[in-house]
């Protein structure tokens, strides 16, 4: 079997020829699955040959992390069907250099690590990044897969294993590699935190496996094709994606249609009734789209008036899509919570591709963006007004609603890693003190930015989301 999913690995990846996917009934008439040179097709308005009109920055995001190389017009003319990871492959085929694609062989003993970890999956302090290399760069095909199969969803749902494994594959090469944060091992580490919180006896006893299914790719794919910069960014630079959802929830916009776009294109729940199907590419948006930090407050009220009343009813269906909405924030933010031999490592990610945005915006003579400056800015700093603002008031609602052992070893965790970066602050006498965050205003990105959750709320839903 593991020959098996290795071939098919293998040969999807080299077969594969991404396409930008249409739906009649959203009146943008656009998926789009990549950010890179694309023509945006529109039935409202937008020009025809949309283009970033910033004077500073024509925005291709080939440019953000790789040298911009000249193509020629037919090479163009493909590259707009792929995703921004797979044009990279493709260009190179294209241009007669050999691609360098991973056969993902593993060796015995590394395999035989990687399933012993598997074992351990719902511990809190599951080291993902260990996880990754044991499965030589797969931990989220791995991860979503074992999970997909634990909880005997690829039997009842009767999904096609090849169609999966595709899927699988898909997704995690849709993720940036060269994205320090927001790449498929986030994506993993997320999938792995949601699998602790949905066997909390609260969800465990509840929820059905349909909200199991939808937990876990709503987590799988919930940054899928994440550019590496901000809402804010995308929007002061004039981005097509910005325009297309109206400067609303543009990234988790994009995340959730790369999502349905994968899914339409494998096939992989096609066999449902087409409305079957409809539904639950919506509610795995709704989900998606609660990750925008810009709506915490939304969620965190509502969270709070649940939990005050006491009307939690986890036999309902919208009250059990709105814990796992909630549930998927939290994994979301978690890395505060984790070990600190972990969290460490997630926030000197997070912080280095802040500092990576601010250095293309000062490159580009563009206003450099709040916490992306790596000369007024510090890791220790961000972390601590993110925990102050972010996490801790999300956490101790968490608490609230589950009160088990995981939450307070969260809690636990956090409080140890708040004061270890203050311990760190303290002996960087050299960094000039600075104003506390904000709590208003400030803008958020997901990951660990530390400033307030009070931005302001969306005065628009994102089409075809649904607030339970």
């Amino acid at each position: 079997m593991i020959a098996l999913f290795i071939f098919l690995s293998f040969f999807f990846f080299v077969q594969r020829r991404g396409a930008i996917s249409y739906d009649s009934s959203d009146q943008t008439a656009l998926y789009i699955r990549m950010l890179g040179d694309v023509r945006v097709r529109s039935q409202v308005g937008f020009e025809p040959e949309r283009r970033s009109s910033h004077p500073y920055l024509c925005i291709d995001f080939r440019t953000l992390h790789s040298e911009y190389e000249s193509h020629s017009a037919p090479e163009r003319r493909v590259h707009r069907l792929l995703s921004f990871q797979r044009y990279l492959h493709s260009s190179r085929f294209l241009r007669g250099v050999p691609q360098q694609i991973p056969l993902h062989i593993l060796d015995e003993d590394y395999t035989g690590q990687a399933r012993c970890m598997l074992e351990k999956v719902g511990n809190w302090n599951f080291d993902i990044f260990l996880f990754d290399r044991l499965t030589n760069g797969n931990s989220l095909i791995t991860l979503t897969f074992h999970l997909l199969n634990q909880y005997g969803l690829v039997e009842l749902f009767q999904l096609d294993m090849v169609k999966l494994w595709r899927f699988l594959v898909m997704v995690q090469e849709d993720y940036h590699s060269d994205n320090p944060y927001h790449n498929a091992v986030h994506a993993a580490d997320v999938t792995q935190a949601m699998y602790c919180y949905l066997r909390e006896p609260m969800l465990a006893q509840s929820l059905t496996s349909y909200d199991i299914l939808l937990g876990l790719l709503a987590a799988a794919t919930h940054d899928l094709d994440h550019p590496g910069v901000n809402q804010p960014f995308l929007i002061k630079t004039d981005h097509y994606l910005a325009t297309l959802y109206r400067n609303t929830s543009v990234l988790e916009n994009h995340h959730w249609k790369s999502a349905v776009g994968l899914l339409r294109e494998t096939g992989l729940f096609s066999h449902l009734p087409a409305e079957d199907s409809l539904n639950m590419e919506r509610e795995l948006g709704s989900l998606i789209l609660a990750t925008d930090i810009s709506r915490q407050n939304d969620y965190l009220s509502r969270f709070r008036m649940h939990l005050d009343q006491e009307n939690l009813c986890l036999s309902n269906a919208s009250h059990r899509h709105f814990i796992l909405q909630m549930a998927l924030k939290c994994a979301d933010i978690c890395n505060p919570c984790r070990p600190w031999e972990l969290s460490k490592q997630w926030s000197e990610k997070v912080t280095e591709e802040f500092f990576q945005q601010g250095d293309i915006e000062r490159r580009h003579k563009l206003e450099v963006s709040p916490l992306c400056d790596r000369g007024t800015n510090t890791v220790g700093r961000i972390q601590i007004g993110f925990m102050t603002y972010v996490a801790e008031p999300l956490f101790a609602e968490w608490a609230r609603f589950s009160d088990t052992r995981l939450s307070q070893t969260m809690l636990g965790h956090m409080g140890l890693n708040k004061a270890s970066w203050g311990g760190l602050q303290q002996e960087q006498t050299s960094v000039p003190e600075e104003a506390e965050p904000c709590t208003t205003g400030t803008d958020i990105e997901d990951g660990n930015m530390a400033a307030a959750a009070g931005g302001t709320s969306s005065k628009e839903i994102p089409q075809g989301s649904r607030e339970s």
